[in-house]
């Protein structure tokens, strides 16, 4: 067998399907299991992995919106370079990797929020499936096998055109994950998030 090829164990879930052992919540709302899923619950919060911190890794997060008609806003936090105490520093301090297909090419599913720009933007199904790899430097982001980014630290990088928008600079190349609840009326299911060395 080819040495490139993985075999679907070498999978790690991180997340149960039964409770949150082993992340927990900083900011407003919450997320909530439910029949093997997590759901997203008002915000702006973040729910991340306390366990340990990811790179040289690929991280597989399969979600979805559960109404077709709403895109619904979340994101996939990574390179969070020190335990977070509250939502904003992993924005400012880490990446958010969008999930929100209602936005512009800069602002949408699969781009480092407000760093890139999207590459293509894949065709959505019942449920996607996200894959990011941080290799040292470099960020790979899929969406449905569609490679939606491909950064490296020190590409060029637009300046901010919103005061949401995280702070410029270089993010390390490890660092603790998370995902967003983004706010009330923004739901977003989770059945897998799974991390591969």
């Amino acid at each position: 067998m080819n040495g490139a090829v993985h075999a679907a164990d070498d999978w790690r879930p991180l997340f149960n399907g039964k409770d949150l052992d082993g992340w927990s919540h900083v900011g407003p709302g919450r997320f909530v299991v439910e029949n093997g899923l997590l759901r997203t619950e008002g915000g702006m919060g973040l729910l991340w992995y306390t366990r340990e911190k990811f790179g040289n890794a690929s991280i597989r997060v399969v979600y979805r919106a559960p109404d077709p008609q709403e895109a619904g806003n979340a994101g996939v936090f990574i390179r969070i370079p020190e335990e977070p105490t509250e939502p904003w520093m992993p924005v400012n301090k880490g990446y958010e990797v969008q999930i929100d297909d209602s936005d512009d090419d800069m602002h949408r599913t699969g781009v480092l929020y407000s760093f890139t720009k999207a590459r293509a933007r894949p065709e959505l199904r019942e449920w996607n499936t996200m894959e990011i790899t941080l290799d040292g430097d470099r960020t790979v982001v899929t969406v449905n096998d569609v490679v939606v980014t491909d950064f490296r630290e020190g590409d060029p990088v637009p300046g901010k055109l919103k005061p949401c928008e995280p702070e410029r600079g270089p993010r390390p190349t490890s660092g603790y994950i998370g995902l967003q609840n983004h706010g009330e009326s923004d739901v977003v299911l989770f059945r897998e998030i799974s991390v591969r060395r």
